[in-house]
């Protein structure tokens, strides 16, 4: 099967440009093509093409199709049962570095790790620091585990559901946290006839979707854990849903954070926020 042969019928789900970008992937990742070799017309094993064709006809992410995400230069291992990370959480990971990352120490928590890529990197940019990620997902905790041992760094995995965690979370003892970082769910809804055919239908629901009456679910009581877990110069950071900025900066204002910083995403989107007391 030519290059060409490959991405002609994914044309029935995506345009032309995504496409070919697609089947450049597929090619480069899994048969270890590049450019000049599909010019050439070298091409891989035609039943396992047909077979990745297939899958990516359904809609399936090619990232799930291929088993792995790039986010910031790493490569991470993803299946349906974690979120495929986006280049916007990458942002995120790059805000709450120290401004020393190489000679920082401190105790950074990653709550609803999925995938792991926020706990990995931080882990992997700041290597003194001492990263706990949770979730609740055994799953999830599964492969965050593999990838913390292929990005070669050091995360304690913890299963805590931070809508009840343990009496001893909840009061924030023996804690002491410096830095904690959150990508919630965030999504109403009331939000998904807007969303993307390959994402409504493949990625895990648990870690996208809130009530359409409690749009800041996590975010709230990520907030009220914050507030006994922190230390006092510590500080709390979210990827947000940009329709509830205002919302989030009034919650976490009656939640004790005196300061909070909004920051727009590369889309000039306000996607992050920085809180503080």
């Amino acid at each position: 099967m030519t290059y060409e042969e490959f991405w002609k019928p994914l044309t029935a789900v995506y345009e032309a440009g995504e496409a070919k970008a697609i089947a450049r992937m597929v090619m480069e990742v899994r048969f270890g093509l590049s450019m000049t070799d599909i010019i050439c017309g070298k091409t891989g094993d035609e039943d396992e093409m047909l077979t990745l064709r297939q899958r990516l006809l359904t809609g399936e992410p090619v990232q799930y199709v291929l088993g792995q995400a790039d986010f910031g230069g790493r490569t991470f291992h993803v299946e349906p049962g974690v979120l495929i990370p986006r280049p916007e959480t990458y942002e995120l990971c790059q805000w709450s570095l120290p401004p020393t990352p190489s000679k920082w120490k401190g105790h950074i928590l990653d709550i609803g790790t999925g995938s792991g890529c926020i706990a990995c990197t931080l882990a992997a940019e700041i290597p003194n620091a001492e990263v706990t990620a949770w979730d609740i997902s055994d799953e999830a905790l599964r492969i965050a585990a593999e990838n913390a041992k292929r990005t070669n760094v050091h995360v304690s995995f913890e299963k805590v559901d931070i809508l009840n965690p343990p009496l001893l979370y909840r009061e924030g003892l023996g804690v002491g946290l410096d830095i904690i970082v959150s990508n919630p769910p965030y999504i109403c809804n009331k939000e998904r006839a807007e969303m993307e055919r390959n994402v409504l239908e493949h990625e895990p629901e648990l870690a996208l979707f809130v009530p359409d009456d409690n749009p800041l679910l996590f975010y709230r009581a990520i907030a009220r854990f914050a507030q006994q877990a922190l230390l006092p110069d510590g500080c709390l950071y979210f990827e947000i849903n940009p329709i509830y900025v205002n919302d989030m900066k009034q919650m976490l204002c009656d939640e004790g954070f005196k300061h909070t910083e909004v920051r727009n995403d590369q889309y000039n989107k306000q996607r992050f926020t920085k809180s503080w007391r």
